[in-house]
Formats: C-alpha cells, sequence, structure tokens
C-alpha cells in the first residue's frame, strides 16, 4: 500500500510459508503470515491510510536457505529502496509480549518510549536482542529491524513436530499478535524513528 505522505519510505511486516516436511507450520511460520496480513486488515478496517509505504510479504525458503529475505533485500538494493523499518513474526502464535530489534541505541531509545502504550495489554519487553531471519537481510540498507516476541513457554512442544498444526493455535492470542504489530507499526508510520 503506497504511502500517502512519503511513498519512498517502506515499512515491511511479513513471515515465512515454508516448515519442515513434517508438520503443518502453523506457528513456524503460518501464524507469523496471517498475523502479517492481520496488520493490514486491521488498518484497512479502521480506514488508516499509512503515510509510508506499507508491504506485507510472505517470505519462502527461511527454513533451509534463507532465499526469500536474500532476494528480497537484493530486490531492494538494485532498486535502490529506502527501507525504514521491517518487522516479522516467527516466533509462535501465543500472547504477544513484546519486540526484538536491531537498531541503534538512540532509535531503540525512541521505540521503547511507546512501551507505556503496550503496558495495558502486557506487553512490556523492548529489547535490542536481534531481529527475524528472513528481514535480516536488509540490515546493509539501514533499515530498523524487529521481531513480535510471543510467550515462549509452549513454543517448543511445537516447534518443527507433527504437532505445528492449526488446532493447535488459539485464535484469540493469534489476533493479539496482529494488533500488537499493527500498534507498533502505526507509530512508526505516524511519528517515524528520528
Amino acid at each position: 500500500v503506497k504511502g500517502y505522505e512519503f511513498p519512498n519510505e517502506i515499512i515491511t511486516v511479513g513471515g515465512h510459508l515454508d516448515s519442515w516436511d513434517n508438520t503443518a507450520g502453523a506457528h513456524d511460520d503460518g501464524g507469523g503470515c496471517v498475523q502479517s496480513i492481520g496488520v493490514w486488515n486491521i488498518f484497512r478496517e479502521l480506514g488508516y491510510r499509512p503515510k509510508r509505504t506499507l508491504r506485507v510479504v510472505l517470505f519462502m525458503d527461511e527454513e533451509m536457505n534463507q532465499r526469500g529475505g536474500r532476494k528480497y533485500a537484493e530486490e531492494a538494493k538494485l532498486k535502490n529502496e529506502n527501507h525504514l523499518f521491517a518487522m516479522e513474526s516467527d516466533g509462535g502464535c501465543d500472547k504477544p509480549m513484546g519486540f526484538t530489534f536491531e537498531t541503534t541505541k538512540e532509535t531503540l531509545n525512541k521505540i521503547s518510549s511507546y512501551k507505556e502504550l503496550f503496558l495495558p495489554y502486557g506487553v512490556n519487553v523492548f529489547v535490542n536482542e536481534g531481529s527475524g531471519v528472513d528481514v535480516s537481510f536488509l540490515k546493509e540498507r539501514n533499515a530498523v529491524l524487529g521481531e513480535l516476541m510471543a510467550d515462549p513457554t509452549h513454543y517448543f512442544d511445537y516447534h518443527h513436530s507433527g504437532y505445528d498444526t492449526f488446532e493447535r493455535v488459539d485464535k484469540d492470542l493469534l489476533n493479539q499478535g496482529s494488533a500488537t504489530m499493527a500498534s507498533l507499526i502505526f507509530l512508526v508510520d505516524k511519528y517515524g524513528l528520528k
């Protein structure tokens, strides 16, 4: 969706479509794809028109060679695109707890100033401890990188196993993840990162 004020500043949100062959890949990472699409659905339902260009990207091949993330970053470089912020969801679909980032201390301080808005919802983790694999290739484009952090208590009950099926995804928590990502993306879109 092309931004109406800063169309050349891109915000990317995504997940990856592939999983291991013994599983449907619901938590890793079908749910992340659904949550990312959910960000745009929330904006559409609210009638929110982003100032910056918003892209929802469903990456491929994260589990083996990361070709989707690599190709996306390669295309961004060829087109000389300005990626302001890139976030993914690849940590399961349980209760959102916060975000991990890969950025400078100054930018983390700016993003962390939004933390108080998330606290009433139990979203209280804003740490500079890395980003998701797919968006990590945008680092050389100087994008601020992030990943939704979900409660990891049961993640490894499902991760890369035959139990990672859609009946083990709580729809309310899945939607909370979308809303949490949409909230942060809204703030970044509205106020920027400086």
